[in-house]
């Protein structure tokens, strides 16, 4: 295998496609440094262990979605309809174009028991979620329910995402943003 200069983030990339199709635990030192095109050892140069590429893999998506999909809820230039509107689209781009899911809620089921670091990283990833959500809601519902529905949200959206990577449809996955998106009307 040729050796190649690879970025931390390339890294990342890789891990986090291969953590979200064969899980954590199915996954190797081994398989992300070929899938990446580099030797083993050379990821070492980047990365302690595994467990510092699975939390900085969460690390990165949660930054991602910090970014382009919870920020949208401070927007001044946009109404509340087009912030979820919004919203929903970024989100369904997201997954409906990353093959394996969600990995912050793959890996809550998968290692969040065991590692506390990572269950800690995916909790603040799923509470800023909701939390940006609401505070699009609650220009039309009192604080507590506006919570409420984006936590509704939230989950509904991880179960569609695991029922579309089962039956290999976006239909039910899409049905989620199109109810969300019904609260402002």
């Amino acid at each position: 295998m040729a050796i190649k200069k690879t970025s931390r983030e390339e890294i990342l990339k890789g891990a986090i496609r291969l953590f979200k199709i064969r899980g954590y635990y199915n996954t190797s030192m081994a398989n992300i440094a070929e899938a990446c095109g580099l030797i083993k050892g050379s990821i070492y140069h980047h990365f302690k262990s595994k467990d510092e590429i699975g939390l900085e893999s969460l690390k990165y998506i949660h930054h991602y979605f910090s970014e382009h999909i919870y920020a949208i809820a401070d927007r001044s230039d946009l109404s509340d309809d087009e912030k979820v509107r919004l919203f929903v689209k970024k989100t369904d781009d997201y997954f409906l174009h990353s093959e394996g899911g969600c990995l912050l809620g793959n890996l809550a089921l998968e290692v969040s028991a065991e590692n506390l670091e990572f269950k800690e990283e995916i909790k603040s990833y799923f509470t800023n979620w909701e939390n940006a959500l609401a505070k699009i809601l609650q220009n039309k519902y009192a604080n507590n329910e506006a919570h409420l529905l984006a936590k509704e949200y939230v989950a509904l959206t991880q179960g569609a995402i695991m029922m579309m990577n089962l039956y290999g449809t976006s239909k039910d996955y899409l049905h989620v943003g199109e109810k969300i998106i019904g609260l402002l009307r």
